[in-house]
């Protein structure tokens, strides 16, 4: 009488359909067969998540494998290996029992190992009197030899989708860097065009894509990217076209002379409209200022038209304020070299909230860039500080929050019984008292 098979695992542990299926492919395995067990193995690890193993498991299978004696797997041989779990959990770097059993059941429904169970649960191997392997029980590593062509193509998948993942994100990465400075120069070559709004479609696109966009996304982002990117290289070309070589040279010497701080274009007088300005910019008692950083959520209660820009529209953290900074330049019309001169000066953080301030009261200024250039020489030269442009702009949204009196009512209301602000602006005792004292 022959040796039974098991198809069972011991105990309580149940039989699924899937196991029954992993067995029967296992027959279906030509006997002469053979693999190199470590090729077939990096297939697998690197197509885990297709077959669905975890990383624990493929450690236990790295284990298991490590203790078949040779390097090949060969249908017609011996496959089936039976550690104790003790040696398992010391080849896998000391995983714990119970990890060990729960990856090992995983490694069962995968289909890439076949329990084969003694009668009693044990492992072991009947020899006969000659030394070969009469009947062994253990784990059939016979699933790797019957599926090695299937996990080569798993992982061949594996690595064409990285691959398309990597030339989408590349393209975006490309477009975008291109759209970018596209629009910088458009603006600095003052190319007639609503570069506002193309900016604004920009925007609209990116904020599409999450922390973590699949490839899908990728290139369906990238696509509209595309026709944007197309329709401004058409409009720069379009222009370049309608000018001859010598007008080209004339305009770009023009462009030389315009980015100096003194150029008519960008004067300080382009914003007269800005009843304010000498509130902003001309601030004599620079040194008896605030030294420290003004706080974020100040700045955010100053200026939070900026949040209008912002990928998220909402702006958490000082990246966020500079990115959102960066993404309004374009559309008030600020050219890249008025915006560099003003971080070399101001510095990062400072610039952004000078940008801030003027988006903030960009309806009342005619010329965005010549107005930073005006605040940029004034910080050069030590008259200069965001502290008292943010005051103001605090100042005016308290003082428009402020009910208006009615005609006969004398001025000796107590200051409890003013409501505190209209809206969601709150500020602070002390803040109030500072911003109604006389403007600096």
């Amino acid at each position: 009488m022959g040796m039974h098979t098991a198809t069972t695992p011991f105990g309580r542990r149940p039989v699924t359909l899937g196991q029954i299926t992993s067995q029967a492919k296992a027959r279906t395995m030509p006997k002469g067969a053979t693999v190199q067990k470590w090729q077939v193995f990096q297939h697998i690890r690197e197509a885990r998540d297709l077959v669905g193993a975890t990383d624990r498991a493929l450690a236990i299978l790295n284990a298991l494998l490590s203790f078949h004696p040779e390097t090949e797997l060969a249908g017609d041989g011996e496959l089936v290996v039976w550690p104790s779990n003790e040696q398992l959990m010391a080849r896998a770097n000391g995983m714990p029992a119970t990890t060990l059993r729960r990856h090992l059941a995983v490694l069962v429904d995968c289909g890439l190992i076949i329990r084969r169970d003694s009668p009693n649960g044990k492992r072991f191997a009947r020899k006969a009197r000659g030394g070969e392997i009469e009947q062994a029980y253990g784990f059939d590593l016979a699933p790797i030899v019957a599926r090695a062509e299937e996990f080569r193509g798993l992982a061949d998948a594996v690595q064409a989708e990285k691959k398309a993942f990597r030339v989408a994100r590349e393209r975006l990465t490309l477009l975008r860097r291109d759209i970018v400075k596209m629009i910088d120069a458009g603006i600095e070559e003052k190319v007639p065009g609503n570069w506002g709004r193309v900016l604004q479609a920009y925007q609209a696109i990116i904020s599409r894509l999450p922390r973590t966009p699949s490839r899908q996304l990728l290139e369906s982002v990238g696509d509209e990217l595309e026709d944007l990117w197309a329709e401004i290289r058409d409009t720069l070309e379009s222009f370049t076209k309608t000018q001859n070589p010598d007008a080209n040279e004339s305009h770009f010497g023009c462009h030389i002379q315009n980015s100096n701080p003194d150029s008519s274009t960008e004067s300080e007088d382009s914003s007269g409209k800005y009843e304010e300005a000498a509130t902003f910019a001309e601030t004599e008692n620079v040194r008896s200022l605030p030294k420290r950083d003004l706080p974020l959520g100040i700045v955010l209660d100053a200026c939070p038209n900026l949040a209008e820009v912002a990928q998220s529209g909402q702006i958490r953290h000082w990246r966020d304020f500079l990115a959102a900074a960066e993404a309004a330049r374009p559309m008030l019309g600020v050219s890249p070299s008025a915006w560099k001169e003003a971080l070399e000066v101001l510095g990062e953080q400072q610039a952004a909230i000078t940008l801030a301030a003027i988006y903030q009261r960009s309806a009342q200024i005619n010329n965005a860039g010549g107005y930073l250039r005006s605040l940029t020489e004034r910080a050069r030269d030590g008259k200069f500080s965001t502290w008292p442009m943010i005051m103001a702009l605090l100042r005016a949204k308290l003082d428009a929050a402020k009910p208006k009196q009615p005609a006969g009512t004398g001025q000796g209301e107590r200051e409890e019984d003013r409501p505190q602000g209209g809206g969601q602006f709150q500020v602070s005792d002390a803040l109030r008292r500072s911003l109604e004292k006389p403007k600096w």
